[in-house]
This record gives structure tokens, sequence and C-alpha cells, in this order.
């Protein structure tokens, strides 16, 4: 059974989503949302190393940090198999994209690092998913510069993930 509650971002100083899923070994969770103004990034790069995307889903989002800072995209696929494993999900697309349909377990918030601070600890394992891919490019990001340390992106976003036929549910 998966929770949720909401954040906003202090980066765009707009509202979104940030869903956090609920853990199969714990017996209760909060689900957060926020959300980042679209910029015009280009389209998601996706980058593998030893820690993401290996056979079997086996992947960790710990380390997946270029040296520059950059933050991992995976395919939704292995996004969702690390949701499975427990990682949490923090969906940063807008409020009417969230409304139409999410990934299961998810609710609205107003705020984003300083309300993310407070439910999730600086190593704690975070997917960051949008519509497309880049505005959870750049809530990532933003994320490492806050000093989080287990940050994965969604290469593709949620348009992806309903390709795919994973979980998703609407309000």
């Amino acid at each position: 059974m998966l929770a949720a509650t909401s954040f906003v971002s202090s980066v765009s100083r707009t509202r979104s989503l940030l869903p956090l899923l609920h853990r199969p070994h714990q017996s209760s969770s909060v689900t957060t949302n926020l959300q980042f103004q679209t910029c015009g990034f280009g389209s998601s790069t996706l980058l593998r190393n030893s820690h993401s995307c290996q056979m079997g889903f086996s992947a960790s989002a710990k380390g997946n940090v270029v040296s520059t800072g950059v933050p991992t995209s995976v395919p939704v696929r292995v996004a969702h198999e690390l949701l499975l494993a427990g990682h949490k999900y923090l969906d940063v697309r807008t409020p009417e994209e969230f409304s139409a349909g999410h990934v299961t377990g998810m609710t609205r918030n107003p705020k984003f690092i300083e309300d993310v601070s407070l439910r999730f600890g600086k190593n704690d394992e975070i997917i960051v998913g949008c519509q497309l891919g880049k505005r959870s490019f750049m809530a990532a990001t933003d994320l490492l510069s806050a000093g989080f340390t287990g940050i994965t992106d969604i290469a593709g976003g949620y348009a992806a993930w309903t390709q795919t036929r994973l979980p998703t549910e609407r309000l």
C-alpha cells in the first residue's frame, strides 16, 4: 500500500509533485510531490556505469553521479525494478500532468529542497521522474547539488513509463 504528501521547489518557485513509494518491508510510507519549471534542455542522456543498468536489474542508485555532478539516467524498466527494491520515487511534473495519471502512490505537495531534506535522508535512494525526462534531470541535478547522493533520473519520464505499461493510477 502506498501513501503520499507534497513539496515546492525553491529553484523554480513553482508547485510540483514528489512521490515516495512504499518500501515492501515498511508498515507505512509517505509520497511527496513537487514541480519544476520546464526549460530548454535537450533530450535526456542515458549514462551507464557499473552501478546502474546491470543485468538482472541489480542496480544501485549509490554512486550514480558522474564526476561533474550529472545524475545517471536509467530506462523505465530499471526504474521500476529499483522501486520494487525499495527506492523512492520523486515526480516533478505539473499538477495537470499528475492529475491525468501518475505512478501508483502519489499525491500533491508544495515545497522542494527544504522539504525533501525533511522527508528524505541525503543518502536515500531516490528515483526522479517527470513527463519526458527533462525536468527530472534538472531536479536530480539540484538534489545532487544539495548533497543528496542516491539520485537516479528516469530516462523518458512518465511517457516512457506508460508506454512500457508499468503500474499507474489516476486521481
